[in-house]
């Protein structure tokens, strides 16, 4: 599946369909990262994304995570344009918890999405 973004078809997955061991990048913010997020998950922030860019892997499928969907559906089709293979995960980190993905919490509460 796929969503229009920018008039750019973004392709788009399920919290359920991203592989296990896949390339998460998290875009939210720091209070939302620290809440809970994905273990592996490399954080930068959406504001961030362009200056940091160099830290995201090309080599690999990117999945990419917010809180709902919307956020990382234009830093999916950012790092598209740029030359990244980057797939938007439909329903963020709501449907991640939804889905009893695996979340950890920086702030030693149980892990939640904000």
């Amino acid at each position: 599946m796929a969503v229009a973004n920018n008039e750019q078809l973004v392709p788009e997955v399920p919290a359920a369909g991203v592989p296990d061991g896949g390339m998460l990048l998290d875009v939210r913010e720091a209070y939302e990262w620290a809440a809970g997020h994905v273990p592996a998950a490399l954080h930068i922030p959406l504001g961030e994304l362009g200056s940091r860019a160099g830290e995201v892997p090309r080599d690999d499928t990117i999945y990419v995570i917010c809180r709902s969907g919307n956020r990382s559906a234009y830093a999916a089709a950012a790092l598209n344009r740029a030359g990244w293979s980057a797939v938007n995960v439909a329903g963020g980190m709501q449907e991640w918890a939804a889905a009893g993905r695996p979340m950890v919490s920086e702030t030693g509460a149980a892990p939640t999405v904000a």
